[in-house]
C-alpha cells in the first residue's frame, strides 16, 4: 500500500547506518523471485508429503495448507510492514535493535538474530537434504542406487558443494536462474497436476481428500496428531524473509521487499494447493505408497498413476526444483550471515563478513552456509526422523525471528514511523494474529512426532535450539553485551550498527 517520498535506495540505507556495498541490481521481481524459490512448493510439500501422509493424511494435507497459508500471510504482511521502514540485508535483526525499548535494544538484536541464523540454516539443510532424497530416489529407479542413509548423506552433501560454487563463482548465474525458477515451479506444478488430471480411472474422490484421516505415528490422540501434521506447510511457507535480506541488492528496496514477502506467500499458497489436491486426487495404494522402497512417496504415486517413464520425467521436474530451491536458500542465508557478522556478532566475523573484491558477494558467508547446513544433517546416518527434525529446527527458527520485529511493533503503537508500504489500520489486528499463531507453532513443532520416543526417533530440535540459544546467551552475558551494537563505539554510524566495510576489508 505505498503511500508518500521514498528517498533513494543508498540515502534510505545511509539514514540507517550503513554504505551501500553490495551491488544493487535486483529489480523487484528478481526480489519476489528469491523468496518465491525458496518457499518452493515442488519441494517443501513434496519432501515432507511422507510426513503428512503418517500425520493426519489427506484432510490434514488439503486443509492443513489451507489453514496455514492464511495464517502464513498474517505473519508475512506484518513482516512486510517493517520491512518497508527498515530495507537492510540484516533484516529482522535490524529491525528490532531499531524498535526495542531503550536499554535493551541490543539484546533483542542478539538473540533475533541468532534465532533467524539457525532457522536458515535449518531451511537450507531441509530444501537440500529434500532434493537429495528425490534424488536419491531417481538414481534408485534410473541406475539401482539404493535409497540409504549413507547415499543420501553423500548426495546432500554433493548438492550443498554445488550450491556453492554457484553462489562464489557463479554470481550472474545465480541472478539468471532465480528467474527462471519462477517459471520453473509455476509451469513444473501445472503440468504434474495437468498429467495427474488427465490420469482415467486414477483418481480418490473429494470425500478421500477432503476427508480421510490417517494416522501412522503411534499416538492415541488424533487432536495431537491433527496439529502435529501441520509443519508439512508450515515449513513449506519458510525463507520469504529473504526479499528483506536482498533488499541491499535491491532497487526500490522499501516497496519492493516487502511486494517480494508478500507476493511469494500468496502465489505459493495458490500454487500449493493445486499441486497437493493433484498429488492426494491420484494417491494409488496408501500403504503402497508409503512403503515405497525408494523411501519418497511421491515418486511412489507418479509411477503408479503415470507410469515409469513419464513418472521419473516429472520426478526430475520436482528435482529441478528443489536445486533451484536450495541455490535461493544459501543466496539468502549468506546474505543473513555477512549482515550478523558485519556486526560482529559470529565467531571469527571478520572472516564471513568479507566481500569478493570483484563478484562484491559474501563468499566466505557461503560456505559457512553450506558447511553449518551439512552438519545438521548429518544425524540423519542414526535417526529416522532426523528430516522432520531438521524441519522442525527450520520452522521454529524463523517463526522466532519472524515474530519478534512484529511484536515490538505493536508495542510502539503509534511511534512506529510506517514506510511507504504499510497495512494501515490493520497494522494491530494483522500483527497481534501473527504473534499469537507463532507462539502456538513454536510449542507445537517441539514436541514429540513418533510414539515411542527413541533414539532413533527422537525429535532433536529443542536440543539444536536450546544449544543456539544457550550458547548465544552465555556469549551475550560474558561479552557482546558490552559491544553488540553499541552506538557509542568509536566510528559506529548513528544508528547503531558497526561501519560497513569496503569490499575485501575486514572488520576494524
Amino acid at each position: 500500500m505505498p503511500s508518500g517520498k521514498i528517498p533513494s535506495d543508498e540515502e534510505r540505507l545511509a539514514q540507517l547506518g550503513y554504505r551501500q556495498t553490495l551491488a544493487r541490481g535486483l529489480s523487484g521481481f528478481g526480489n519476489f523471485a528469491v523468496s518465491f524459490t525458496i518457499v518452493s512448493v515442488l519441494s517443501g510439500c513434496m519432501t515432507m508429503y511422507g510426513y503428512g501422509l503418517t500425520t493426519g493424511g489427506p484432510v490434514m494435507i488439503s486443509w492443513g495448507w489451507v489453514g496455514v497459508g492464511l495464517m502464513t500471510l498474517f505473519v508475512g504482511m506484518a513482516m512486510a510492514e517493517v520491512c518497508s521502514t527498515y530495507p537492510t540485508s540484516g533484516g529482522l535483526y535490524f529491525w528490532a535493535h531499531r524498535m526495542a525499548p531503550e536499554g535493551s535494544r541490543a539484546a533483542w538484536a542478539w538473540f533475533t538474530g541468532w534465532f533467524n541464523v539457525l532457522g536458515q540454516i535449518g531451511v537450507t539443510a531441509g530444501v537440500d537434504f529434500g532434493a537429495a532424497s528425490f534424488l536419491n530416489a531417481y538414481l534408485d529407479l534410473e541406475f539401482g542406487l539404493a535409497a540409504t542413509p549413507g547415499h543420501t548423506i553423500a548426495l546432500f552433501g554433493a548438492i550443498l558443494l554445488l550450491h556453492a560454487v554457484l553462489n562464489t563463482f557463479g554470481v550472474r548465474i545465480v541472478a539468471v536462474l532465480n528467474g527462471v525458477s519462477v517459471w520453473w515451479h509455476v509451469v513444473g506444478v501445472l503440468v504434474i497436476a495437468g498429467a495427474l488430471a488427465l490420469v482415467p480411472g486414477h483418481h480418490r474422490p473429494a470425500s478421500f481428500v477432503f476427508g480421510r484421516f490417517v494416522n501412522e505415528t503411534g499416538w492415541d490422540s488424533g487432536l495431537y496428531v491433527g496439529l502435529l501434521s501441520l509443519l508439512m506447510a508450515q515449513y513449506t511457507f519458510t525463507g520469504y524473509d529473504a526479499s528483506a535480506h536482498m533488499t541491499e541488492e535491491t532497487r526500490n528496496a522499501a516497496v519492493a521487499g516487502p511486494r517480494g514477502i508478500v507476493r511469494s506467500i500468496w502465489t505459493s499458497w495458490i500454487a500449493g494447493f493445486v499441486l497437493l489436491l493433484a498429488v492426494t486426487s491420484a494417491i494409488g495404494s496408501y500403504p503402497g505408497a508409503l512403503a515405497s522402497p525408494t523411501g519418497v512417496p511421491p515418486a511412489q504415486i507418479l509411477l503408479d498413476a503415470l507410469g515409469a517413464g513419464l513418472g521419473k520425467a516429472l520426478l526430475l521436474v520436482v528435482i529441478g526444483a528443489q536445486l533451484f530451491c536450495g541455490m535461493a536458500s544459501v543466496t539468502a542465508n549468506s546474505r543473513m550471515i555477512y549482515a550478523f557478522s558485519r556486526d560482529g556478532a559470529l565467531p571469527f566475523s571478520r572472516v564471513w563478513h568479507r566481500l569478493d573484491p570483484v563478484t562484491r558477494t559474501p563468499a566466505n558467508a557461503v560456505w559457512l552456509a553450506a558447511g553449518a547446513a551439512f552438519v545438521l544433517g548429518l544425524p540423519y546416518l542414526v535417526n529416522t526422523t532426523a528430516y522432520a527434525a531438521v524441519t522442525s529446527i527450520a520452522t521454529i527458527g524463523l517463526s522466532i525471528a519472524y515474530v519478534i520485529p512484529t511484536f515490538l511493533r505493536l508495542r510502539l503503537g503509534g511511534r512506529f514511523e510506517r514506510g511507504p508500504w504499510h497495512l494501515g489500520r490493520w497494522s494491530r489486528p494483522v500483527g497481534w494474529v501473527a504473534v499469537g499463531w507463532v507462539a502456538v507453532i513454536t510449542v507445537l513443532f517441539m514436541l514429540p512426532q513418533v510414539h515411542p520416543v527413541t533414539l532413533e526417533t527422537f525429535n532433536y530440535a529443542p536440543v539444536a535450539v536450546a544449544v543456539v540459544l544457550g550458547s548465544a546467551g552465555l556469549w551475550w552475558v560474558v561479552s557482546a553485551r558490552h559491544w553488540f551494537l553499541d552506538r557509542r563505539r568509536p566510528g559506529a554510524p548513528a544508528g547503531g550498527a558497526a561501519p560497513a566495510p569496503e569490499p575485501g576489508a575486514p572488520v576494524g
